[in-house]
């Protein structure tokens, strides 16, 4: 049976309690009058409150749920619910709220024209080593793909199915940075790409669920090496 929605919004969620009801609130509002959409969040492994506070959701909004007892991670999570889309195109977040709602609808009235549309934050509102580390991992991401992008990392992208799931069985290499992953393999299957500039904000509470900075190095060396074995894999 056809999805009757026009449009699925996936989030991914872990110990985002303080958050992610006025993420979803935000989001439905903003949505709602104009287009037919549904949530798809994919909860992973959360141990605050989260999980009650998505059941409490799912009664009142149009929220497909996926949880889980243990931590999968960002990326598997993310790979998870892109794997359960059924409606035309999907829109991904992150779930803490940086990224505004209202921003969509430049996405949405070029739908027809891209295959991938992807955010730019001009005016990045996250800590200033965060910043400098993901500009410095810009510059060698460009060795490996010149696809004409300034923020890859950016996670608020709105993709047709068809781009999902010929993409969605090939990501993983780079476990917490799926989005840089997610272009270059969208660039090197020729996807026709857009980026467009997004406002960004603080997070609406708690602090970051990956990148906490006793982590940052090896993240570093493991998002270098996965940029060989993407580069370079045998293309099917």
């Amino acid at each position: 049976m056809e999805n009757a929605f026009e449009l699925q919004v996936l989030l991914p969620v872990h110990n985002e309690a303080g958050s992610i009801e006025a993420t979803i609130q935000e989001i439905f509002n903003e949505f709602s009058p104009k287009v037919s959409f549904q949530f798809i969040v994919c909860e992973d492994g959360s141990i605050d409150d989260t999980q009650a506070i998505l059941h409490k959701l799912s009664s009142k909004y149009p929220i497909k749920l996926m949880t889980s007892n243990e931590r999968k991670g960002y990326s598997r999570a993310v790979s998870d619910g892109m794997k359960a889309m059924d409606a035309p195109y999907l829109l991904c977040l992150d779930s803490d709220g940086q990224c505004e709602p209202k921003d969509f609808w430049k996405f949405w009235e070029l739908r027809e024209s891209y295959d991938v549309l992807i955010g730019w934050r001009i005016h990045r509102a996250d800590p200033g080593l965060r910043r400098i580390l993901s500009r410095f991992f810009y510059l060698v991401y460009k060795l490996f793909f010149n696809v004409p992008i300034h923020d890859p990392s950016c996670p608020f992208v709105l993709a047709r199915k068809s781009v999902i799931e010929s993409l969605v069985s090939s990501m993983g290499s780079m476990q917490q940075g799926y989005w840089w992953e997610f272009i270059a393999r969208a660039y090197l299957k020729k996807f026709k790409i857009k980026e467009i500039a997004v406002a960004h904000r603080p997070r609406f509470a708690g602090n970051t669920q990956v990148y906490h900075l006793k982590k940052m190095p090896m993240i570093g060396i493991k998002h270098f090496l996965a940029l060989f074995q993407i580069r370079f894999q045998p293309k099917n």
